[in-house]
């Protein structure tokens, strides 16, 4: 692959007109917008065309490039060096992804991304996994030239973006062209406040909180309160999943294809004289829960999951994490649909008990409403979940 020059790799962005500036917002882009960005060449750019299919309701799908490189140690550059340079100090070997190749579990790769950013004044991003992704147990990461965080890219940087991924209970095959991770671009500094939170969850209702035991003053603080949901499946008892541990390759690509009963193994509710009795999280396991709670996302809002302070229980909720406009809501046939909770325990086994808070949501605006929103119209592999795998296995049932 010919390498090109900085100036072509890392154009200005183009100038936009008075009456266009004026007429920018805080929030983050929709949909619309994102593709306006793509197809005038700024903010969001790639040697390779952008498909429409990677843009989302509220952000836009990575393409991993041509090349892995195994490395010793996860890193970030800090503001004094690229990731060129720590490549040259830790890499182990390159690794060749147009035929497709294999990430080894409890290692660490980076990949260059096909796309690139000239992010302007006053705009900035954040990456997070895809929701697939996430499910696998698979950190997949966004680092930046000079970045001192993970998935934050700062306002005005101008080049390129790299994935560090490290899958943890599954190998995976990935190929030039793979999708793992998403970037939001977000302009200002939109400020949220739990006020306003608090009033868009009395307009919407955006948690079903019928029969929750969690004081009011609690549902909304630094973000809304979501619970576990251990009581499990009067029918089945299937509380969540746990991945086995020694089991074949993951293919990314590969929708609807693998049997669920090989990777993982079922959850059941335990009941004690006062009712369900939790479940204990081994720190060696990966597991897959939900959320007692419907989740709703308004059509011009986005939401994120981040994990509850650790001083409530020493384990971690999500990888992924973040909802587009749309998830949840009627209007896209998605009422009912609830927040799927992928959980490591941290050192020590740890009891989690049904209804115990786990997690917040932060909403945040979008400029515009987008023209696309979560939903089966457009492919969407998780509206109107339950307690749900990812979209790489097929449904799972009890031999």
């Amino acid at each position: 692959m010919i390498e090109p020059d900085q100036d072509e790799l890392f154009p200005a962005p183009k100038a936009l007109d008075a009456d266009r500036q004026r007429d920018l917002t805080t929030g983050l882009l929709p949909s619309q917008q994102l593709r306006e960005a793509v197809a005038q060449g700024r903010e969001i750019l790639s040697p390779q065309p952008i498909g429409d299919d990677q843009i989302q309701p509220a952000s836009i799908d990575l393409r991993l490039g041509e090349v892995a490189y195994r490395v010793r140690a996860s890193f970030l550059p800090g503001t004094r060096a690229s990731v060129r340079d720590k490549l040259d100090e830790l890499s182990m070997h390159r690794i060749d992804l147009n035929a497709g190749a294999v990430l080894e579990k409890d290692c660490v790769y980076i990949v260059p991304l096909f796309e690139y950013v000239a992010l302007r004044r006053r705009t900035s991003a954040l990456a997070n996994p895809k929701s697939s992704i996430g499910r696998l147990d698979v950190f997949a990461r966004v680092i930046t030239d000079h970045g001192a965080e993970f998935d934050r890219i700062r306002e005005g940087y101008k080049g390129p973006l790299y994935a560090e991924i490290s899958p943890r209970s599954f190998s995976i095959l990935v190929r030039t062209g793979s999708s793992l991770v998403q970037l939001r671009i977000r302009r200002g500094s939109p400020a949220f406040s739990d006020t306003a939170l608090r009033r868009l969850h009395e307009e919407v209702s955006l948690v079903d909180t019928a029969e929750r035991a969690l004081p009011a003053r609690e549902v909304v603080r630094d973000g809304l309160a979501f619970t576990v949901d251990v009581a499990g499946d009067k029918q089945s008892g299937i509380v969540g999943y746990k991945a086995r541990r020694h089991t074949d390759l993951i293919d990314v690509d590969r929708v609807h294809h693998y049997d669920a009963r090989d990777f993982w193994e079922p959850v059941y509710a335990h009941h004690g004289p006062r009712g369900p009795a939790g479940i204990v999280l081994d720190p060696h396991d990966f597991y897959i829960l939900a959320s007692r709670e419907a989740v709703m996302v308004p059509p011009d809002h986005a939401a994120e999951m981040r994990p509850y302070h650790t001083f409530v229980g020493e384990f971690r909720v999500n990888f992924a994490g973040f909802f587009d406009p749309g998830f949840g809501t009627a209007e896209t046939g998605g009422a009912g649909s609830r927040a799927v909770l992928e959980v490591r325990s941290h050192e020590v086994p740890f009891l989690i008990e049904d209804g115990q808070v786990v997690g917040r949501l932060v909403y945040e605006r979008l400029i515009a409403r987008p023209d696309k929103l979560y939903g089966r119209a457009i492919g969407s592999s998780y509206q109107r979940q339950g307690l749900t795998l990812s979209k790489h296995f097929k449904k799972f049932t009890r031999r």
